[in-house]
């Protein structure tokens, strides 16, 4: 009797952190049914996930993107990144393609991360079927669909028009333009050009298919509508893709990695134990957003007007800001370092899933990354929102408006900065607020219920592997 093969999935991934977290835990997943998973990413976004421990069984092919180091800076052209990006991984592509068949362990389904819709062609190419792994809310998806189907006129005019809103079909939210993703903002021209390009390829190359498979890293409890109000599309909800043992109650300093990928002990742990329950401000603005000198400092002022504990990560490359970086090595630290010393701890990294799980966090003030938002939600923490760009200012308005699990800081227009006053009263209204923390700790709890056994993302999961042909 002939042996039955086990499925190969093949996922391929951008090289950026934000990227590469979810994907391993997509990955994860699958390996956990026995499934072969082979990650294809360029070589530094190899040495991303090396970052942390993969499961027993993940399989890398790489390729150079021309930044195998990471140092490519901002300033370069994204669309002609993501084209010699596409140029290499799918070469790549097929020649793990032809090496698994020849090693019979044929690949039987592609999938691909967010701002890779070419992927999709080579999946038809190959006779292989594929899914999209949206990393980002179910709203964000709906957002952009909804802008290449009918409003995007309405859309590009939402910067001319101070009263300018908008409500899209079968959402109950009522859109400002700062709710936008950045990649539709014409003011931002890089990234309006190269977002909206990359995004319509990502629709139009879903619109071939006859049921494309779209899996949303987001939960049913948390995005009920928005799951349901592209009507042309199926959303299947598989999130959140956290990783397992905190999602499940477990220990999560297993994963604590430096940024090196070693294991290493770091005393902001010991110093969070010395801190009371709910006291802590954890300040991090994920891996890539860096805030502007000035901006640290007015950020820095309110930490200290608060009068309370704070740990603040400021990464290497991000003690000055972007108009700083030419300065000299003695102009580095912010201009109160020592008054911030002697009332929070800084550090230049830390397991973000461990600090927020601690007892002592009472507040996350982030940048509203997705990663970020769904380690806080699975924490119970209440936030205050500082989005920066693309998917940001749409989360941080789930944060405020729907969930109602936090606050967003107002930008002061004159200034183009948000003032140390505007964030001293985000931050006292969130540590301040028992119904924030209320909602905080009831979405932590359908955050486990969706991922245990039975829970529905549990159980969209397994539908989703069990109908792989």
């Amino acid at each position: 009797m002939k042996k039955e093969q086990k499925q190969h999935f093949l996922i391929v991934t951008l090289p950026v952190q934000s990227h590469v977290n979810p994907v391993l835990e997509f990955a994860e997943r699958l390996l956990r049914t026995g499934a072969h998973v082979t990650l294809v990413t360029s070589v530094f976004g190899k040495r991303n996930a090396e970052r942390r421990k993969l499961y027993d069984g993940l399989r890398i092919a790489t390729f150079s993107d021309g930044n195998d180091d990471g140092n490519r800076t901002s300033d370069g052209d994204p669309l002609e990144y993501l084209s010699k990006f596409r140029k290499s991984g799918s070469k790549v592509l097929g020649e793990v393609y032809d090496k698994s068949r020849d090693e019979r362990k044929q690949v039987t389904y592609l999938v691909y991360s967010l701002l890779l819709p070419w992927v999709a062609e080579v999946a038809r190419e190959y006779h292989v079927p594929s899914a999209l792994l949206w990393i980002q809310p179910a709203l964000v998806f709906d957002v952009y669909y909804y802008y290449f189907r009918g409003y995007g006129d309405v859309i590009r005019d939402c910067e001319n028009n101070p009263s300018w809103s908008l409500k899209l079909p079968n959402l109950q939210f009522t859109f400002k333009n700062c709710d936008l993703p950045s990649f539709l903002l014409p003011s931002t021209p890089l990234l309006y050009t190269f977002g909206t390009v990359m995004i319509e390829k990502h629709i139009e190359e879903l619109e071939k298919e006859e049921t494309p498979t779209i899996l949303v890293n987001t939960f049913e409890a948390l995005e009920v509508d928005a799951l349901k109000a592209v009507e042309r599309f199926t959303l299947i909800p598989v999130g959140p893709l956290l990783p397992l043992r905190t999602l499940e109650g477990r220990d999560p300093s297993d994963d604590r990695l430096s940024s090196t990928g070693d294991l290493r002990d770091e005393d902001y742990m010991k110093w969070l134990d010395s801190q009371e329950e709910f006291e802590v401000i954890y300040v991090s603005f994920g891996s890539i957003s860096v805030l502007s000198g000035t901006q640290q400092e007015e950020l820095a002022r309110a930490l200290i007007q608060t009068n309370r504990p704070f740990m603040w990560v400021i990464r290497e490359k991000q003690k000055k800001g972007k108009e700083d970086e030419h300065k000299n090595n003695d102009e580095d630290e912010l201009s109160c370092m020592e008054e911030l010393k002697q009332l929070g701890k800084i550090v230049p990294w830390c397991s973000q899933v461990e600090v927020l799980s601690h007892p002592s966090v009472g507040c996350f003030v982030t940048h509203c990354g997705w990663n970020s938002t769904l380690e806080s939600i699975t924490a119970g923490v209440p936030m205050v929102a500082f989005p920066q760009w693309t998917d940001q200012m749409t989360n941080a308005k789930l944060v405020e408006d729907v969930w109602k699990i936090g606050v967003r800081v107002k930008k002061c227009e004159e200034e183009g900065l948000v003032k140390a006053d505007e964030i001293n009263r985000c931050l006292e209204a969130v540590m301040k607020s028992k119904e924030m923390t209320e909602n905080a700790k009831n979405l932590m709890k359908l955050t486990v219920q969706a991922v245990k056994q039975g829970g529905s993302s549990y159980k969209n999961m397994k539908d989703f592997i069990n109908n792989v042909n």
